[in-house]
């Protein structure tokens, strides 16, 4: 095992030193579990969650909110049908991406903007949930 690392290794090395995409990156899957790419701010009052989704509209993309988690989810298109293409390094397909929020939300009030590519959701904290601390006595 240790000598098929090396020799990824060694192979990944050499085309990074000519410019080129190694072998390991050609074969990437298109949308894997970390994009869309996100921004989360975490305010005093609630959290801001962005994401950049060049190349897709609003009606591309679908947002829940269960369990307290966000998913994002969606379906990038290619623009034509292009057989004679040979080489592509834009991706299509389906995406989901889930983020466990650790607050309780303000469901109600949820809201979302989709602009230029960048879908922004601001998801206020429920102050009447409040804190979910509990103390655990320690048995002698």
């Amino acid at each position: 095992m240790s000598f098929q690392r090396d020799m990824n290794r060694l192979f990944d090395d050499m085309f990074r030193s000519f410019d080129l995409a190694a072998p390991s990156d050609v074969f990437t899957p298109a949308f894997t579990g970390n994009w869309p790419r996100l921004e989360v701010t975490d305010g005093d009052k609630a959290l801001q969650v962005t994401a950049e989704l060049p190349g897709l509209e609003e009606k591309d993309v679908e947002l829940l909110l269960e369990d307290g988690v966000l998913t994002i989810r969606g379906e990038k298109q290619a623009e034509k049908q292009d057989d004679a293409k040979q080489f592509s390094e834009r991706f299509y397909g389906r995406f989901e991406r889930r983020l466990r929020l650790g607050y309780d939300i303000d469901e109600e009030n949820v809201k979302a903007s989709f602009k230029n590519g960048v879908l922004t959701i601001d998801l206020p904290k429920d102050q009447s949930a409040g804190s979910r601390v509990k103390r655990i006595a320690l048995n002698q």
